[in-house]
This record gives structure tokens, C-alpha cells and sequence, in this order.
């Protein structure tokens, strides 16, 4: 069973109790950072964000069909008082559950069902290399983005790429995509840029400890390059025995990868915790 498959299965077999990541993490045997990533990853969402709409989609069902009076309904979705329940009920659907209870129709609801992984994003990797990597420096430029929205990933390597020859003191031989700065609602920094030995003004840079990585390698067009990194989080990591580390994960463009066509090879360098 995948990461992702466990952890909705913990969520919803628990979801009356209050549920902690540091709890969901031991029960299914893989570290915080790398729980949220994954889930962030499946879902576009973050774990506590899925687990309160869960909680009130089952409540609003409740509220709807009469069960139970209102403050028992909000009390088994975790809330200490009907004032609170009212406003995260009122956020989440737009309307109260008193009126709810009135109405008694859940059909214009946006209810969250339990989530379903999405077998079509598992596609065949082969296992990693493990390798050391010394510390480096990448210099290039960067945009904010959620697991759920990297839509603008793209546009940024443009835009790197016709500045590339800016960079002072690069590196040849190959370019770098780093996701860092990640917190647990799934946000990140994504720079796209090229190992240097120094700063450029007008430009960014991350700087990336030595480390202990799993080197996976994505073959094939970039455009199912998504369905590579999903499957890495959700099962080739956790089959490998794996678990991420909290530092920089990065992509790896060599002579490989041909970015006029987008074929090619791309590696995926996943910092492991020792």
C-alpha cells in the first residue's frame, strides 16, 4: 500500500479524535517532512486542511438529515463551541448550519469525499542510486508555488534561460531545479537556475548543504515528468525503504535532456535522512 493510502486510511478510520502529524507520521512509519510532501503532492492539499473538510462534510450531512442537535454534531467534529463550528462551517459551504437544518438538501454543497489515489499517476521508475553529494551553490531565479499549483514552472525556465549567460562565475555542464523553503501546507520556492561560485545581482540563490540523496532518473517526454515525481513520493521512496530528509530536493538537467524537444533524462536528487 502506497504512503498516501495509508495515511487516508489512518485519517479516516480516526477522523472523530484529534489527529496530530506527529501521530499520523509513527503510524505510518515515514517522517513529517515527508508525509506532508507526499500528501501535498496527491491532493493539492495539506493533511489537516483535508481532515477539516472531511470533519465538516460529515457534518454538514448530519446537520442536513436532522441527526443529533447541532452543538453534539459540532462537538463530534472537534469543535469546542457552536460559535466556532458555525464560522468554519459558514467559511467551508457558505452557510450556516442552522440554515442548513432548514433547507435540509446537501446538493449545492462542495463536500469533501474521502480521496482516492490516483492509480494512473503511478508509472513504472526504476530503484535509485544512493550518492553523496557535496555542498553547491545555484544562482537563477525564483518563483513561490504549492505542490498543488506549479503551473508557473515552466515560464520560469524561459525566463532563466534567456538570462542564463548572466550568471557570473557558473558551472558548466548542468542546470538546476530546487524546491526548498517548503512548509507543511505545502508551500515552496522553486529556483531554476545553474551551480555558481559566487552571487549575481539581479538574481537569486540557494545554498544546498552537503547531503546523503536517492538519485532517481525520469526518461521520456518532461511533460510526464509530474507522473515520475508523484510516483518517487508515493511509492518508489517508501518501496526503496527510503525517507526524505528536510533539506533541498532538486532536478538535474545534463546533455541528457534536450530542452528544445523536452526528451531526454532528468535526475531527481531526493535528500535521505542516514
Amino acid at each position: 500500500m502506497a504512503v498516501v493510502e495509508r495515511l487516508i486510511w489512518q485519517i479516516e478510520t480516526d477522523l472523530h479524535t484529534d489527529l496530530s502529524l506527529t501521530s499520523l507520521s509513527e503510524r505510518c512509519a515515514v517522517n513529517v517532512h515527508h508525509m506532508c510532501r507526499i500528501f501535498q503532492l496527491a491532493t493539492g492539499m495539506s493533511i489537516m486542511s483535508y481532515a477539516r473538510a472531511r470533519r465538516l462534510s460529515k457534518a454538514a450531512r448530519a446537520v442536513a438529515h436532522g441527526q443529533d442537535n447541532i452543538i453534539a454534531i459540532s462537538l463530534d467534529a472537534g469543535y469546542g463551541s457552536h460559535e466556532a463550528f458555525t464560522r468554519a462551517f459558514a467559511h467551508c459551504f457558505g452557510i450556516t448550519p442552522s440554515a442548513l437544518r432548514s433547507h435540509r438538501s446537501i446538493t449545492t454543497l462542495d463536500l469533501m469525499e474521502p480521496f482516492e489515489m490516483n492509480k494512473d499517476m503511478i508509472v513504472p521508475v526504476a530503484a535509485p542510486r544512493l550518492e553523496e553529494r557535496g555542498a553547491l551553490r545555484v544562482v537563477g531565479l525564483g518563483i513561490d508555488c504549492a505542490f498543488g499549483n506549479t503551473g508557473a514552472i515552466p515560464a520560469l525556465w524561459q525566463a532563466f534561460n534567456a538570462r542564463e549567460n548572466e550568471v557570473e562565475n557558473a558551472v558548466p555542464g548542468a542546470l538546476y531545479g530546487v524546491c526548498c523553503m517548503g512548509d507543511g501546507a505545502g508551500n515552496f520556492r522553486y529556483i531554476a537556475g545553474v551551480e555558481a561560485k559566487g552571487s549575481t545581482s539581479g538574481m537569486e540563490h540557494i545554498d544546498i548543504p552537503a547531503h546523503r540523496y536517492a538519485v532517481f532518473t525520469h526518461s521520456g517526454h518532461i511533460s510526464d515528468f509530474a507522473k515520475t515525481v508523484y510516483t518517487i513520493w508515493n511509492k518508489a521512496l517508501p518501496d526503496a525503504g527510503l525517507n526524505s530528509a528536510q533539506a533541498p530536493d532538486f532536478e538535474r538537467y545534463d546533455h541528457r535532456f534536450d530542452g528544445r524537444t523536452g526528451r531526454g533524462e532528468v535526475e531527481i536528487w531526493i535528500p535521505i535522512v542516514s
